[in-house]
């Protein structure tokens, strides 16, 4: 008899500073970062106090679980629990088939395409059959969810600003290499942008952009526009503010609770402008209704199969 069960994938995040250089061991795969871009990202830990990226992933996981009715997992590629580990426990309690799912809607080979290869393991085989899902950046309760963010939280902001303001709408960048190399997630993730601008009439038919953000600070170039050239631009155009909606994260961590509402802020304020945010989706119930849902079509979908 086969026992399903769903497995969540995500970056992973350190607990404490302290664990920063082993942890970006495994970002890197071994290479060797310099001295001052591991302090450097350290004291980015220390000013935001907590990464809340694992707890938050266990909380959708449990809502997702009692969506489904079946046991939900997760595992992180660059810390704990890792994905290798978390893929052992489930076959030692007697998973044969999982649906997975990374907690990053849109698919790229430095994210998705790295936390397949650690599902199946060195093997090239997971100890059960998997279903692994590739992007779910258009996924309709994503993007209603998503929506409903942008409209609750510049509702608010504009309302602070006294004006209506422009948004920005961001997703991690990637090297450019892997963008000529045919990867879709840029493309992708201007696609989940637009869908959810399209939630929000007042934004689609107004002023809105889009930015890759968290570019890395090493290693070739980093695909733009950067969240600060397009912060001038809007300056430029007259703006004294701007709204920001990372569409390429779940959940708040360091490139939302840093890089967003600690450095974009502060450079906003230094070119005399300010910066607002929408919340991230967090423990958000439509978030686990959207997940389960992928997972629900998948699982239906191996059992239609199966009977024929």
């Amino acid at each position: 008899m086969e026992s399903a069960a769903i497995l969540l994938l995500a970056h992973g995040t350190p607990e404490k500073p302290e664990d920063i250089p082993a942890y970006l061991k495994n970002v890197t795969s071994g290479r060797p970062l310099p001295a001052e871009v591991v302090k450097e990202i350290q004291h980015r830990y220390e000013l935001i106090g907590h990464s809340p990226l694992t707890e938050l992933t266990f909380q959708q996981a449990d809502a997702i679980s009692l969506q489904l009715g079946i046991p939900a997992y997760v595992g992180m590629r660059n810390w704990k629990p890792y994905i290798r580990d978390t893929v052992i426990e489930m076959a030692e309690e007697g998973v044969t088939h999982a649906v997975a799912i990374c907690m990053a809607p849109q698919n790229s080979r430095t994210s998705v395409g790295l936390y397949k290869r650690a599902v199946v393991g060195e093997t090239g085989r997971a100890p059960f059959t998997v279903d692994f899902i590739e992007s779910w950046h258009d996924q309709p309760l994503l993007i209603e969810a998503f929506g409903q963010l942008l409209r609750d939280g510049l509702k608010k902001a504009s309302a602070e600003a006294r004006s209506s303001l422009p948004v920005i709408f961001t997703a991690h960048s990637v090297p450019q290499r892997t963008i000529e190399a045919g990867d879709p997630y840029a493309s992708q993730a201007r696609e989940t942008a637009s869908l959810v601008a399209k939630q929000v009439p007042e934004v689609f038919n107004g002023t809105w952009r889009f930015a890759f953000q968290s570019q890395g600070m090493s290693g070739g170039v980093w695909i733009g526009p950067t969240v600060e050239e397009t912060i001038l631009a809007l300056k430029s155009e007259g703006h004294a503010g701007v709204f920001v909606q990372p569409i390429g994260f779940l959940c708040d961590h360091v490139e939302v609770l840093y890089d967003i509402d600690i450095a974009f802020k502060q450079f906003a304020a230094s070119h005399g402008m300010r910066l607002w945010r929408a919340e991230s989706l967090n423990d958000s119930p439509m978030l686990a209704r959207a997940v389960a849902a992928l997972a629900r079509e998948r699982l239906a979908s191996k059992m239609a199969a199966g009977a024929r």
